[in-house]
């Protein structure tokens, strides 16, 4: 009986092997060397891809590598069986770590880009097989990163002798490892690097961002969103939106919404499609109605508002790629102009402000926000929709900014309950959710351990104090 399908992680972050299941009879053999859907529900990269290779290989002791390539690879064996070997050649703690195994027709190997790779035929006759992500072209070469499969510091234990194996003079004269340039890791697209989100995504990802603006990239323009070059990242971040909910009920303010919430989203997740990388989209908690808690991601939308409406809109056309996540938060605060900023200014000026207290739900610290984006990028099984803000038991506005008052050194009494209908007496605002608690579950499903949201209000406006 066939052994069952499954994946194993390795030492070497993302690289994984597959133990493929082999059917045989008197006639030979059969197995499913390549399933997507069986392989991804198992934590496989939804890697996409777009060209097959086969490597054939004459006589035993044929060595090839070691070499880090710019694109994924799902490794397999059609026929013989070759010892392999992976050294990870990209930035990071992990540089230089080896990891081996042999591959015959019942295993297969997934590489993530960056990863050196070698392999030692076992047996005549044999038949080396490769899927990847990208298309192989001369400039792509440049990009490679190579080292010698016999330094000394990686210590390989090869099977059969180096001096006694055939290999290329190319792959002879590939440097030691304390002369490799390291691979550079993954690059993110961040869209709306300026938000209050985009600040903690580029300050996270460091030199890892490609910072996207509005002076880089004019999202509402469809043609330009399609021409933008997109080659050099792993994926897009969007962090941008149109945010004025109240001016959103304006004629001007409705098209802007549209423009950016929805038709630039659309924009973003075509050529997203096109250059097959992922699409993290961050939506909000105006997509429900806002008449229950503890909402889970499964909740039918219910947008009230036009900028409700706008960003279910968005949602909609980032959804329906597989890959892709949509994350909605409530109650965004970080490094710009937010709620819990203006209370602690209100807070040192001795102003006593009226704050809505019938509006309940949780802070959203865009540190931590930014911080479950990257891990869904770095976790591609777990990529979906998602509710997410910090955890914690629900509050009001009013009850929070009583807690920013104490934490001011203010009186928390200073902050006087106000209804909704009292806060907006007179004004033309938009509707607004009065329950925007999210169930977490499905956040912390995925191993991301969900931070408290008043432990977090307490070192921000600490932050903001010593400044």
């Amino acid at each position: 009986m066939a052994a069952e399908l499954r994946v194993e992680p390795t030492p070497i972050p993302g690289l994984l092997v597959v133990h493929l299941p082999v059917h045989g009879d008197n006639r030979g053999w059969f197995k499913e060397n390549w399933n997507r859907a069986k392989m991804t529900a198992l934590g496989l990269p939804d890697f996409g891809p777009v060209q097959n290779n086969i490597s054939f290989n004459a006589e035993p002791g044929v060595i090839r590598g070691m070499h880090a390539e710019p694109w994924d690879k799902f490794i397999s064996v059609a026929s013989g069986r070759v010892f392999g070997a992976w050294v990870d050649l990209r930035e990071g703690d992990t540089f230089g770590a080896v990891f081996t195994h042999e591959i015959g027709p019942d295993t297969a190997i997934f590489v993530p880009r960056g990863v050196g790779n070698g392999f030692q035929c076992l047996e005549a006759n044999t038949a080396y097989a490769y899927l990847v992500n990208d298309h192989w072209s001369q400039d792509a070469v440049a990009r490679y990163a190579f080292v010698n499969l016999a330094d000394e510091t990686l210590n390989i234990a090869w099977p059969l002798p180096i001096d006694e194996s055939k290999l290329s003079q190319a792959d002879i004269a590939h440097p030691r490892l304390a002369q490799v340039k390291p691979f550079a890791r993954a690059r993110y697209a961040v869209i709306g690097a300026r938000g209050q989100l985009g600040r903690a995504l580029i300050e996270r990802l460091g030199e890892r961002a490609v910072a996207v603006d509005r002076d880089e990239l004019d999202i509402t323009d469809a043609a330009a969103v399609a021409a933008f070059d997109f080659s050099q990242v792993r994926g897009i971040l969007n962090a941008s939106g149109y945010t004025q909910v109240d001016a959103a009920e304006t004629d001007s303010g409705r098209s802007a919404a549209w423009a950016i919430n929805a038709t630039a989203v659309g924009s973003l997740a075509r050529a997203a499609a096109a250059h097959r990388l992922p699409l993290v989209h961050v939506s909000t908690d105006y997509v429900f109605a806002g008449d229950q808690a503890d909402v889970t991601p499964e909740a039918p939308l219910a947008p009230r508002g036009v900028y409700a409406q706008s960003k279910a809109a968005g949602e909609l056309a980032v959804s329906s790629a597989p890959g892709n996540s949509v994350v909605r938060t409530s109650w965004l605060y970080g490094d710009g102009n937010n709620f819990v900023r203006t209370m602690v200014g209100l807070a040192e000026r001795g102003i006593k402000p009226g704050v809505v207290d019938d509006q309940v739900g949780r802070l959203t610290y865009a540190g931590d926000l930014a911080d479950f984006l990257l891990h869904l990028l770095d976790n591609p099984q777990h990529a979906g929709t998602y509710n997410f803000s910090n955890g914690g038991a629900p509050a009001s506005w009013c009850a929070i900014a009583r807690e920013v008052f104490r934490l001011s050194g203010a009186n928390a009494d200073d902050v006087t309950a106000v209804t909704t209908d009292e806060y907006g007496a007179g004004k033309q605002l938009a509707p607004r959710p009065a329950l925007s608690s999210f169930n977490l579950d499905a956040v912390a499903a995925t191993g991301f351990d969900i931070p408290d949201q008043m432990q977090r209000l307490a070192e921000y406006v600490a932050a903001l104090r010593m400044a």
